[in-house]
């Protein structure tokens, strides 16, 4: 591949530097990036013929509005050649992951999917994964939540009994934990399983993952009727416990197609200016679950367009399946499927069923995409409610399309940190959080100081970026105090056009008898009852718990401990109770208060200190 880049004078801009460009343009296929005066990616596109597709933005009349409005901002565009149309596809894609130009239709997919790991050693465990995959272990998936994969973890335990548990608890162990007396381990850790047993129970497990079910359900049933003979009564029962539990994941799910065993069910749907795209995972015959996704600046773009982007911005991070089903067909069907190829190292096909069952199971995704959107609609149209009401209350001058929320979380000066949360018009928006690590020497307690630098680094950076990103109200916790000291650092700042909310709790910090403070009104309350309050209270709640969790992880790292002996009233006794019992620190965090208070050494208030811990600002 070879990079050109095109910067023709200052006096040409649209049509005329889109021609300058052409004149060295190549008749080969690559990939064209379209940039402004100030150097911002407008744009990014792929060809076969890089000369005869970049010399379509000329006729501007054959333009929809949008890219007419791209065009006039165009100053002057790079190209980087590649050897096939394919690689111009996934170059292109992964082009627009990263610089997520304005005009192009954008993925909004930026979390990893969990997977399923079998490590590699000489007792192999069971776990879920998230991240990079490596040849050291063996994976499944992926799957479409962690909830998904841990229901699937949960269902695996019960009828194969491996192991779950860290390595430092697995070698430090003297007897089997809880999960062995319940069934869900065959206790390696104390020698209560053979190696060749638990190999055994660990190539059933491989087998049933990649779909051999029929010869596992077999082997279990063999197992028991030989146990049975032999008089081994609890073996057998051992054995019919599992069977019960195998034939339950088999039935479990709502798509177990039995013609389709590893694809990718993806379902296209729009809804005036809305677009959702269905995507279900299919594994093993079984429904790794399903997630809806919408991609955004699709107004002017035709179904084909859109999946034909959101296929290849999809799998930039994730391998694809050697099976996709779809409900509409790509204007170009075989360069997809020779692209996904490429990035997958096997044989990907697509396809566009019409009738049987894969056709059955597409339409099922279709309903799930449609329900999807209808509920999208539905909570974009409560947004848009309240933040209406959100302009009217504050004296805005329109809608706000962004706004952030500041906390500060640290224990007496140390290991301080500050947070800022995003909301718009679709709820948070999590790609925008951002956590602040106080640099400077601040003097234990001084908030003023840390927000400070927090507001000088983040609009400091955005000054010198992209304005479209500065908030149109910003939201603090506090009181007047609080208020007139960020109204002080936005003006040093030169901000002006930035609205300033600062909500105080009430008397007792009951929460309901908040007081605004905003530049052009009297401090005021709202009705205890009032939507707007709840929905400010969840914003400053949000920035409060991100606060904290930033905090809280900083911490640990500095201090390199459990998260256990972070928790007040808990020593060394008390947590080895926990760990005996529960088998690992992240088990505790899932424990019920009841399950902790039945820890010998925890009482009921400890037990819901840990509990509240583990969730801030959760109802019990």
């Amino acid at each position: 591949m070879k990079l050109h880049d095109y910067k023709p004078l200052d006096s040409y801009k649209g049509t005329k530097a889109i021609k300058h460009a052409l004149k060295t343009m190549p008749e080969t296929a690559g990939v064209y990036r379209m940039l402004n005066e100030k150097g911002e990616v407008l744009y990014v596109g792929k060809a076969k013929n890089l000369k005869k597709r970049v010399s379509s933005y000329t006729r501007l009349t054959q333009l929809t509005e949008r890219i007419r409005k791209m065009i006039l901002q165009t100053t002057s565009m790079e190209i980087i050649t590649t050897y096939t149309e394919a690689e111009a596809l996934l170059l292109e894609a992964n082009l627009i992951k990263s610089l997520k130009p304005r005009y192009n239709i954008l993925l909004r997919d930026d979390k990893s999917y969990p997977w399923l790991v079998i490590t590699k050693e000489k007792w192999p465990r069971i776990d879920k994964h998230r991240g990079k995959i490596s040849k050291k272990n063996y994976y499944w998936g992926p799957f479409a939540s962690v909830g998904a994969v841990n229901q699937t973890l949960e269902l695996l335990q019960k009828i194969f009994l491996l192991r779950s548990c860290e390595d430092s608890i697995f070698n430090s162990r003297k007897r089997p934990c809880l999960l062995y007396q319940i069934k869900r381990c065959s206790g390696p850790c104390d020698n209560r399983v053979s190696k060749t047993d638990y190999d055994d129970l660990i190539n059933q497990a491989k087998s049933f993952l990649s779909g051999e079910t029929n010869i596992i359900q077999q082997q279990l049933a063999t197992e028991m009727e030989k146990a049975s003979e032999q008089l081994d009564f609890e073996r057998a029962a051992v054995m019919r416990d599992r069977i019960r539990a195998f034939t339950y994941v088999q039935t479990n799910g709502v798509i177990n197609p039995a013609t389709i065993d590893n694809a990718d069910i993806i379902a296209f749907a729009q809804k005036g200016y809305l677009t959702c795209i269905q995507v279900f995972f299919i594994r093993g015959g079984r429904n790794n679950g399903n997630r809806a996704l919408f991609p955004i600046q699709t107004e002017d773009q035709s179904p084909e367009e859109i999946l034909d982007a959101f296929l290849g911005q999809f799998y930039e991070n994730k391998p694809p399946p050697s099976q996709i089903y779809m409900n509409i067909k790509l204007s170009d069907q075989a360069l997809m499927s020779k692209a996904l190829s490429m990035r997958a190292s096997k044989r990907v096909s697509l396809y566009v069923p019409k009738i049987g069952e894969k056709r059955a199971v597409v339409d099922h995704a279709v309903h799930n995409a449609h329900m999807a959107l209808d509920r999208k609609l539905a909570e974009t149209a409560s947004q848009t409610k309240l933040l209406e009401q959100v302009r009217d209350i504050f004296h805005l001058s329109d809608i706000p399309k962004r706004i952030e929320i500041y906390d500060n979380s640290h224990i007496m000066g140390t290991n301080a940190y500050g947070a800022m949360v995003v909301a718009g018009p679709e709820g948070f928006i999590k790609s925008g959080y951002r956590k602040f690590s106080i640099k400077s020497d601040i003097t234990p307690g001084d908030d003023f100081g840390m927000m400070r630098e927090v507001l000088f680094r983040r609009f400091n950076k955005g000054k010198i970026a992209d304005w479209q990103n500065f908030p149109d109200l910003l939201l603090i916790d506090g009181g007047a105090g609080q208020f007139s000291a960020v109204d002080a650092i936005l003006k040093e700042l030169g901000i002006e056009n930035v609205a300033l909310v600062s909500i105080a709790k009430g008397p007792d910090r009951n929460a309901g008898r908040e007081w605004f403070f905003t530049r052009d009104q009297n401090p005021f309350q709202l009705s205890e009852r009032d939507p707007v309050l709840y929905y400010l209270q969840r914003l400053r709640d949000e920035a409060h718990r991100f606060a904290i969790t930033t905090h809280r992880v900083g911490r640990l790292k500095s201090i390199e401990k459990s998260e256990l002996d972070l928790i007040p009233g808990i020593g060394n006794k008390r947590k080895r109770n926990l760990l005996n019992h529960f088998g690992s620190a992240s088990a505790v965090k899932e424990a019920s208060v009841a399950d902790l208070e039945n820890i010998p050494g925890i009482n009921r208030v400890l037990a819901e200190s840990i509990y509240d811990y583990f969730r801030p600002g959760v109802y019990k």
